[in-house]
């Protein structure tokens, strides 16, 4: 597997941003460290081309008729290697040289089959969807169940227009979805890989706790009640060292406050102090004085595991750069030659990415609300990335929430690699 040609650009016309696009991607396949004969192109366009995103999928299927199957999303923000484009016209592509029988495009007009007969057998996913469609959550668990693994990665859409998905295969229309043209609103979308794509992930939950883990003892829909059998609102005081009487000062501490949950059994916080994937992390919405209590952004059940946290930029910097240097170390060899160790030891601000790093490309989906200045400055997050991973083939988008594993997330980030076979 070789690395797979990405571009990206920004300009009001979007067949100007399209061309040069397409002008980085044939200049990439002409190396030969890069994928000659791609198969899979995964498509990321910002909002203010949504309205267009028909004719940029027709467009880049005609000037690029080796790409067979297409699948990808629209976002308030898109990412690339080392770069971000948030609120702007810009568009990212990939292309990913995988054999067409190791993978699957699906919609929710051509949904991903599974059992005896289909001739492939989905082990991990990239999804995408659509935050209004009913019951979205429970759409991802039951197509996580329909993976070998359960495990998914992507995002919702994010868009203050059109919410829109691409998905496209074979020579024109996935099989089943008639006359459409691959452009879709509404439902889930994506592909589906075969356990012989390698692919690493990793979750960045971008907060810390600030207090003990707690058991959620009795609660109500969205309001806990008690944790570890004292009430809840007291536990929430006594923990961020606040007082109700001092209503300014605590608010703003509140505010800065999230909650860390898992089911029932699971701990939250690990053996190094940071959220483990299982992780979900919600906003406190509201105090409840009279039943002393504090009200969050999800239903909650008697049994389940939290801690309160929270989220800065600190926090975010170091979680991000260590999920990303678990996956590089995931990536690297016990035993490897001399060229390898060379390439593994060279500095990563290298101009051209290096294959003995065994990345062939890489998927990054995060918050919308997440993004460089959370991070410091305009494009910082992926900076962040590019600086643990190298000069890798990297595109992604910023979504209005996350997916990976079975689970929807908020404010995190997922960062999936692709990863190539040993050479050594």
């Amino acid at each position: 597997m070789k690395l797979f040609p990405y571009g990206h650009a920004t300009h009001p016309q979007w067949p100007m941003a399209a061309a040069l696009v397409l002008a980085q991607l044939r200049a990439q396949m002409a190396l030969p460290a890069y994928a000659g004969a791609p198969t899979l192109g995964l498509l990321y366009v910002t909002d203010h081309y949504a309205g267009a995103a028909q004719e940029i999928l027709d467009h880049l299927s005609s000037e690029l008729r080796e790409i067979t199957d297409w699948a990808g999303s629209v976002g308030i923000g898109i990412a690339s290697n080392n770069v971000e484009y948030f609120d702007e016209p810009a568009l990212a592509v990939m292309l990913c040289e995988i054999p067409s029988h190791h993978y699957r495009v699906f919609s929710g007009v051509a949904p991903l089959g599974v059992g005896e007969g289909m001739g492939f057998e989905p082990h991990t996913a990239l999804v995408h969807a659509d935050a209004s469609t009913p019951d979205v959550a429970e759409l991802i668990e039951e197509m996580a169940s329909r993976t070998a693994t359960g495990y998914l990665f992507g995002g919702l859409a994010s868009s203050r227009g059109q919410a829109v998905q691409f998905a496209i295969g074979g020579n024109g229309n996935i099989k089943g979805q008639g006359a459409a043209g691959g452009v879709f609103r509404g439902g889930l979308s994506g592909v589906a890989f075969g356990e012989e794509v390698e692919l690493i992930s990793r979750v960045t939950q971008g907060c810390q706790p600030i207090a003990p883990q707690r058991i959620v003892t009795a609660c109500e829909g969205h309001v806990l009640t008690e944790l570890d059998g004292e009430p809840a609102l007291d536990v929430l005081l006594r923990d961020l060292r606040i007082t109700l009487d001092e209503p300014q000062a605590a608010m703003t501490r509140l505010r800065a406050t999230l909650v860390g949950l898992t089911e029932a059994g699971s701990d939250v916080v690990g053996r190094t102090g940071n959220f483990g994937a299982d992780v979900t992390v919600r906003h406190i919405i509201g105090l409840d004085p009279a039943r002393r209590g504090v009200a969050i952004a999800q239903q909650v059940s008697p049994g389940m595991r939290m801690a309160f946290c929270q989220r800065d930029a600190q926090a975010a910097r170091a979680d991000l750069m260590r999920i990303c240097a678990e996956i590089r170390e995931e990536l690297e060899p016990e035993e490897m030659t001399q060229a390898v160790a060379a390439a593994l030891a060279a500095p990563r601000e290298l101009a051209a990415p290096n294959p003995q790093r065994r990345i062939a490309g890489a998927v990054y989906v995060s918050c919308a609300g997440r993004g460089g200045p959370h991070f410091g400055g305009p494009s910082a997050e992926l900076q962040i990335v590019r600086h643990a991973l190298g000069d890798v083939p990297l595109v992604g988008f910023f979504a209005g929430g996350e997916i990976a594993r079975h689970h929807l997330y908020g404010y995190t980030g997922v960062l999936t690699v692709f990863r190539a076979p040993r050479t050594d």
